[in-house]
């Protein structure tokens, strides 16, 4: 009875002399994390108002957010009494256990900071990757966030996208070309379609005109002529651009009473409005 009465007014001593160091350790660091937060807060206005991009910035500060954390940690951890040099090492050992255990995670943290670099592609531009394509709404330290026509995000992981096949349709001022096909009979005169697809699309307000729209003879099949149509338009336009122009060139050949090859060229009928 006497050792555990003993035992006890030891730990209270003990309580009592480490209180004040685990008091003043806990305010440290909720402090501590409050300023680091202002602090990161203000670095991230400076710098979006600098001359680095869009892209850098969220990467930049989120190693400075971890960072400052881990100086807030640290200086908690030494007013409570730890040894920093102990703490250290089990940091260190920590660290490359994790890192052991996340080699895709750095590696996509290394394929981020080669996209930095390299700017293959940036915020705002339109790109494909594999079989994915939209507008880059953010370059993250892991991942790479695109925004497809669909207004999905698709999360690509950057070791992906760097060691894919990337396709930026911004970097040739801004406009992609249209591809479409239309099934012309023999017996219609080519210079009589031509014309009356051109003038359908220079009615359609998302085409450009500058480069001016295509259009050709693609290939002699067995019962019919391929005409291949090819506008431009922007990317942001694109979809919109890609129906109008099939809707208008429709309405056009059909109002001009141009005749169009069904069931594989064989028959002939009127297309219609």
């Amino acid at each position: 009875m006497e050792e555990m009465q003993a035992s006890m007014e030891e730990w209270g001593r003990t309580i009592l002399d480490y209180s004040p160091k685990l008091v003043a350790g806990v305010i440290v660091l909720v402090v501590g994390m409050k300023v680091a937060g202002r602090v990161v807060k203000f670095i991230r206005s400076k710098m979006e108002k600098g001359p680095l991009g869009p892209e850098m910035v969220p990467f930049i500060m989120s190693i400075i957010n971890a960072l400052l954390k881990m100086v807030v940690i640290l200086v908690a951890a030494g007013i409570i009494g730890v040894k920093i040099a102990s703490f250290m090492t089990l940091l260190a050992a920590m660290t490359f256990a994790i890192g052991m255990s996340l080699q895709g995670s750095l590696a996509n943290v290394a394929s981020g900071i080669l996209i930095l670099i390299f700017k293959p592609y940036k915020n705002g531009d339109f790109i494909s990757i594999g079989d994915h394509n939209g507008m880059v709404r953010e370059i993250q330290i892991i991942n790479t966030i695109i925004t497809s026509f669909d207004n999905e995000d698709i999360i690509i992981p950057n070791a992906s996208a760097i060691s894919d096949v990337i396709v930026n349709s911004t970097g040739n001022d801004g406009y992609v070309r249209i591809d479409f096909d239309v099934h012309m009979p023999y017996d219609e005169s080519f210079d009589k379609v031509k014309k009356i697809i051109l003038n359908q699309l220079s009615a359609v307000d998302e085409v450009l005109q500058d480069p001016a729209p295509m259009v050709g003879i693609k290939a002699f099949e067995s019962h019919t002529i391929v005409v291949t149509v090819r506008p431009y338009a922007t990317i942001r336009n694109y979809e919109t651009a890609f129906f109008k122009c099939t809707e208008a060139v429709k309405h056009g050949l059909g109002k001009n009473n141009i005749k169009m090859s069904y069931s594989e060229g064989i028959e002939l009928g009127d297309i219609g409005e």
